[in-house]
């Protein structure tokens, strides 16, 4: 198994209102992916509102296997979205790891 999480933050001159709008479309976007990629087991788009936070908004999601998430990442979909995703975030930070799953 494959965990694949990415943080952002959401570029600077946002409004609060234009965060939660961006937040609700990033969700919109990318978590329905996961019905489209084979070995997708897990996409979760999470908006962080507590001040203890570094990064404004999370993607955490759980593939079978690397090639899942190469799939998942090569996918039209989630090229698609990535470009909105760029248009209003900045600061991404990416973890991918390997796990045995349970």
């Amino acid at each position: 198994m494959v965990k694949h999480i990415v943080l952002w933050n959401f570029a600077e001159g946002l409004s609060m209102e234009e965060k939660d709008r961006a937040g609700e479309k990033m969700k919109a976007l990318l978590e329905p992916i996961k019905d489209l990629v084979s070995g997708a087991v897990e996409l979760e788009v999470i908006r962080n509102h507590l001040s203890s936070s570094s990064c404004d908004i999370a993607l955490i999601s759980t593939f079978e296997s690397l090639d899942s998430l190469m799939t998942y990442q090569n996918h039209p979909a989630h090229v698609e979205a990535g470009k909105y995703v760029r248009s209003v975030t900045c600061n991404r930070t990416c973890m991918d790891y390997e796990f045995a799953s349970k």
